[in-house]
């Protein structure tokens, strides 16, 4: 299936989603994420504001926080994204395509983050990731390196068999749903948590 019937007919799923089911679900989503190992061991993480009945990062937000983590969002420049560190919700206004946007100066190089969370429409279980079609993250995400943990937070109904993947395509290392967290290295061998 092409990707824009995909992202088609998946947005058109996650936006039926009652208000309280979505909230719901993104706080057991993101208890499991800050229950892992390596959100304890990020020292400078990377949120996203979300829309269209995304995934909710705010729990996470203010866990990093009081954990004396520093967060950052994206803010949309030019083509690409660049990390604004942020402490609180004030910091925050509508930006391009009207998602929250950080309105701080201090940014944080990419190469600084620990960890991103990454925004999606659909992924799947090898980590590959489908976005909204502008392609911001993909630009930033090509830039993988070393030791810093990508995350995909969906919910189930997000989680495709497979998607058409590209070679500049980077894959997350880590998917967490409402009902499991897939660790990509044991994903490839048939393992999930």
């Amino acid at each position: 299936m092409p990707k824009k019937s995909i992202r088609e007919t998946l947005l058109a799923r996650r936006k039926h989603l009652a208000a309280e089911t979505c909230l719901g679900r993104s706080l057991l989503i993101q208890r499991r994420l800050l229950e892992t190992a390596e959100f304890r061991g990020a020292a400078a993480v990377a949120l996203y504001s979300p829309i269209l009945n995304e995934v909710f990062t705010e729990e996470l937000f203010r866990a990093a926080r009081q954990m004396g983590k520093q967060v950052a969002y994206p803010r949309v420049s030019g083509g690409n994204l660049e990390f604004v560190v942020t402490t609180g919700a004030e910091e925050m206004r509508p930006g391009a395509f009207n998602v929250l946007e950080p309105t701080g100066e201090e940014t944080i190089p990419f190469a600084a983050l620990d960890m991103v969370v990454v925004p999606g429409v659909a992924f799947d279980p090898c980590g590959h990731r489908l976005g909204y079609g502008k392609g911001f993250y993909d630009r930033v995400l090509c830039r993988k390196e070393e030791g810093r943990i990508l995350v995909g937070l969906c919910f189930e109904l997000q989680l495709v068999c497979a998607l058409p993947a590209e070679v500049h395509d980077v894959a997350m290392d880590l998917l967490i749903t409402e009902e499991r967290v897939l660790r990509m290295d044991l994903a490839a061998q048939g393992v999930q948590s």
